[in-house]
C-alpha cells in the first residue's frame, strides 16, 4: 500500500504521482488550518512534504477533490478526464478525506471542484437533517442557497443517485425477522452497528436513526465509508447492522439485506458538481457545457455498474476513460 502509483495528469500522456504520504500531507495541512494547531502534529512527514500543499486559486488549473472512499475517487476521476479532454489543466486531490476536511478545504480554496451528494451535502452545512423530502430539485435549490453565502457554485444535478443504506445479512434479516429499519427498534441494544468513524455525528447516520426512529445500538464500530473493511465486518459477523451506499455492488454480489427506510431518513443523494463560484467565472460556460454534459449522462444504474468494475480491481482511471469514451464525451 507504500509508496507512489502513477495516475493521469491533466497534461496528455503524463502521469503525476500521488503518494500516501502527500494525501497524508495534504490533509494534516488543511487540519492544521481548521483547527490553528501546529504542523508538528502531524508526525511521520517532513517539511518537505507541505512545501508542494498551497491555495489552488490562481495556478492555472482546476483542483478536483474526492471522498475517502472508491465511487467518489471515480466520480473525481470522470469529471477531471471530461475536463482535461477539453483543454482544462486539472489537477487531482483525491481520497482526501470525509466531509468533515473536504468541504472546509474548498471554502478555503485549497480545493475547487468537489462531485458532491445532495442530501448529505446540505446536511452538513445546515449542521442538521434536511426536510424530509423526496424532491431533488428542491434540495438542489437549497443546496445553492446553502452554499451561496460560502463563495461554491452548485452545477446540474445528475440522475445518479447514492443513498446511505442500512444493511444486514439474509441470516440476521431472518433471525430477527428484518424488512424495515423501524423493526430494528426491538433489537437494536443487543446489535453491533458498523460505519465510518464520523457516522456519531452525522445526522443522516447514527443521530438520524436515533431521532427518526428511536434505535440505540448496543455498540458502533468505528470502520471505512462503506468500504471492504465495513462489507469484510459484516460478513464475518463482526458485527450486525452496517452503514452502506445503495451502489455497492456488494450488497447484491453477497446477498446483503436493505432495510427498508420507511419513515423517510434518507434524502435524495443526486450526484452534484459544487465548484468555487471564482472558477465558474473565470470559465463560464465553457466549463459548465462540459461538467454538466457527464452529469446529464450519469444514471444510478451506470454508477453502480462503475463501481462494480473498480471493486473487482479495474482501475477507476481506466473504468472512468471507458465510460465516458461509450457515451461520446471524450475522444481519442
Amino acid at each position: 500500500m507504500g509508496g507512489s502509483k502513477p495516475i493521469r495528469s491533466s497534461i496528455p500522456g503524463g502521469f503525476a504521482t500521488v503518494t500516501k504520504a502527500t494525501r497524508a500531507a495534504r490533509a494534516c495541512l488543511v487540519i492544521a488550518l481548521l483547527v490553528a494547531s501546529s504542523l508538528s502534529a502531524c508526525v511521520g512527514m517532513g517539511s518537505a512534504h507541505f512545501g508542494a500543499v498551497r491555495p489552488a486559486a490562481g495556478d492555472g488549473a482546476i483542483t478536483i477533490a474526492s471522498f475517502n472512499f472508491p465511487e467518489s475517487v471515480l466520480l473525481g476521476e470522470i469529471y477531471a478526464q471530461a475536463l482535461g479532454s477539453k483543454g482544462f489543466r486539472v489537477e487531482r486531490a483525491f481520497d482526501l478525506g470525509p466531509r468533515e476536511l473536504v468541504e472546509p478545504s474548498l471554502e478555503r480554496g485549497l480545493v475547487e471542484f468537489v462531485p458532491e451528494y445532495l442530501g448529505s451535502s446540505l446536511a452538513f452545512l445546515n449542521r442538521g437533517p434536511s426536510p424530509g423530502s423526496s424532491d431533488a430539485v428542491a434540495a438542489h435549490e437549497r443546496l445553492v442557497e446553502a452554499f451561496k453565502r460560502r463563495g461554491i457554485a452548485v452545477l446540474a444535478t445528475a440522475p445518479a443517485e447514492n443513498a446511505n443504506a442500512i444493511v444486514v445479512t439474509a441470516q440476521t434479516a431472518a433471525k430477527y425477522h428484518l424488512e424495515k429499519i423501524s423493526a430494528l427498534f426491538l433489537v437494536a441494544g443487543r446489535l453491533v452497528f458498523g460505519g465510518p468513524p464520523e457516522c456519531p455525528s452525522r445526522p443522516l447516520c447514527l443521530p438520524g436513526l436515533e431521532r427518526t426512529y428511536g434505535i440505540h445500538f448496543g455498540r458502533f464500530q468505528g470502520l471505512d465509508a462503506a468500504g471492504p473493511l465495513t462489507v469484510g465486518e459484516l460478513e464475518a459477523g463482526e458485527i450486525d447492522v452496517a452503514l452502506l451506499f445503495t451502489t455497492d455492488p456488494e450488497i447484491r454480489a453477497r446477498g446483503f439485506v436493505e432495510l427498508a427506510d420507511d419513515r423517510g431518513l434518507q434524502p435524495p443523494e443526486n450526484v452534484t458538481p459544487v465548484v468555487r463560484r471564482d472558477v465558474v467565472a473565470e470559465y463560464g460556460n465553457r466549463l459548465r457545457l462540459v461538467v454538466d454534459a457527464v452529469s446529464a449522462r450519469l444514471n444510478t444504474e451506470a454508477l453502480a455498474h462503475l463501481n462494480g468494475l473498480v471493486s473487482r480491481g479495474e482501475r477507476p482511471a481506466d473504468v472512468a476513460t471507458d465510460w465516458l469514451k461509450s457515451n461520446g464525451l471524450v475522444h481519442t
